[in-house]
C-alpha cells in the first residue's frame, strides 16, 4: 500500500487582528514597516476559552462534512501541537471522544512546531505502508496567541492561531497526492532561541503550586511567554533549508526543475523571500500564503495547500515539495505528487 493525502480542511478562529490595529498598539512601528517585515496583514486569535483541541475538532468536522466517508474509515489520529489542553492525557484521546470516532483506533500526540506537519505526514505514511493503519487523521492545531507577551511586538506581529485536518489514506483510485520520500533534521543546540522557559517541570511557573496564569496570557514574567531570537532563527533557516532541499532532491532522484511547487513553512515574508532567492526558486513555483492567515506554526503548510487546492492553484500532475522548519531546532521535507 502507498500513502496518499486524500483531503485537507482548515479552521481559523473568529477574532481577527489586522496590521493596522497592531500599529496602533506599537506606534513605533508603522503599518508599512510591519507588513514589510512580516508580509502579514491579518492574524487570527482563539477565544479565551478555546484550546487547540477545539480548533482541531472544528477543522476535522469540516473535513468530514466535505468528505462524508472519511470519519467511518479513520483508524488512527495523530495530533500535532505545542499548546495542548492539559499536561496529560494526550489531546488526541480527547479529540477521538469529541469526534465520536470508534474506540478501536490508535491516537497519539506529537509535540513539534513548525516542522510538525511534515513529521506527521511521515508518521502517517509509516503507519499505512506497514499495515498498521489504513486511514490516518492528522490534525495540526495551535493557540500560540496564549503564549505571547502583550508587549513583545516581534512575536505579536507574526503568530496566528489555527488548525488543519488532513486525511491520509491508502487507496490510489481516490487519492489526492502520494507521499515521499522524506528527509529530517534536528539540532537541539538551537532550542534556546525559540522557547518558553517556564511552565514545564524543569522550570515551573512561579507562585503557589507553580500557578502563574493571568486572564489573557500565561504570566507577566517573560520567561513564561514565547521567546524568539529572530536573527538566530534566520541564520538557522538559511543554513539548513537549502541543504534539506538538495538532500530531498537526491533522495527522490528528481531534478530541481521537475518540482512544480515549493510549499515552505510560512514563517514570515523576509525569511521566505531570502530562501526563495538563495535556492533560486522561480516566483511562480513558490507558494506564499501569509498575508491573510499569518504564521500558524504547524498548520501553515496544510492551510496553504488547502487554500491552493480550493482556488485551483494546484493542477493535477503537480509535484510539490513541502518543507517545515523552526522550533527545536527541527526541520523536515517531503515530496507530494498531486494526481487529481
Amino acid at each position: 500500500m502507498q500513502a496518499y493525502v486524500k483531503a485537507i480542511a482548515h479552521y481559523l478562529p473568529e477574532t481577527r487582528i489586522t496590521t493596522a490595529e497592531l500599529a496602533q498598539r506599537f506606534p513605533e512601528w508603522s503599518v508599512e514597516k510591519i507588513q514589510e517585515k512580516t508580509g502579514i496583514n491579518v492574524r487570527y486569535i482563539a477565544a479565551p476559552d478555546q484550546c487547540s483541541s477545539d480548533l482541531g475538532v472544528l477543522a476535522a468536522q469540516k473535513l468530514f462534512e466535505e468528505n462524508p466517508c472519511a470519519k467511518e474509515d479513520i483508524d488512527f489520529i495523530i495530533f500535532c501541537s505545542q499548546s495542548h489542553d492539559h499536561p496529560l492525557p494526550a489531546t488526541a484521546c480527547l479529540i477521538q471522544d469529541r469526534l465520536g470516532i470508534p474506540r478501536t483506533i490508535g491516537a497519539c500526540d506529537i509535540g513539534l512546531g513548525c516542522s510538525g506537519y511534515v513529521y506527521g505526514l511521515g508518521m502517517a505514511k509509516g503507519l499505512i505502508e506497514t499495515g498498521q493503519a489504513t486511514n490516518v487523521l492528522l490534525i495540526t492545531a495551535e493557540t500560540y496567541s496564549k503564549y505571547l507577551h502583550p508587549d513583545d511586538k516581534r512575536v505579536q506581529t507574526i503568530f496566528s492561531d489555527g488548525a488543519a485536518a488532513t486525511w491520509v489514506g491508502s487507496r490510489k483510485d481516490d487519492g489526492l497526492a502520494p507521499l515521499g520520500p522524506f528527509v529530517y533534521g534536528t539540532d537541539g543546540g538551537g532550542a534556546k532561541n525559540l522557547i518558553i522557559k517556564q511552565g514545564g517541570l524543569r522550570q515551573p511557573f512561579p507562585g503557589p503550586w507553580g500557578l502563574g496564569r493571568t486572564e489573557n496570557f500565561i504570566t507577566h514574567d517573560r520567561d513564561g511567554c514565547l521567546f524568539m531570537n529572530g536573527p538566530e532563527i534566520f541564520k538557522f533557516t538559511l543554513r539548513v533549508v537549502p541543504r534539506a532541499v538538495n538532500e530531498l532532491l537526491g533522495k527522490a532522484r528528481i531534478p530541481f526543475g521537475d518540482i512544480d511547487l515549493f510549499v515552505f513553512h510560512q514563517a514570515n515574508i523576509y525569511i521566505l523571500q531570502r530562501l526563495r532567492d538563495t535556492i533560486d526558486i522561480p516566483e511562480n513555483k513558490f507558494l506564499l500564503d501569509l498575508s491573510e492567515v499569518g504564521n500558524t506554526v504547524s498548520s501553515t503548510i496544510p492551510i496553504a495547500l488547502a487554500r491552493a487546492f480550493k482556488e485551483d492553484r494546484v493542477e493535477p500532475g503537480t509535484t510539490a515539495m513541502l518543507v517545515g522548519f523552526g522550533v527545536g531546532y527541527s526541520w523536515g521535507a517531503c515530496i507530494m505528487r498531486h494526481v487529481g
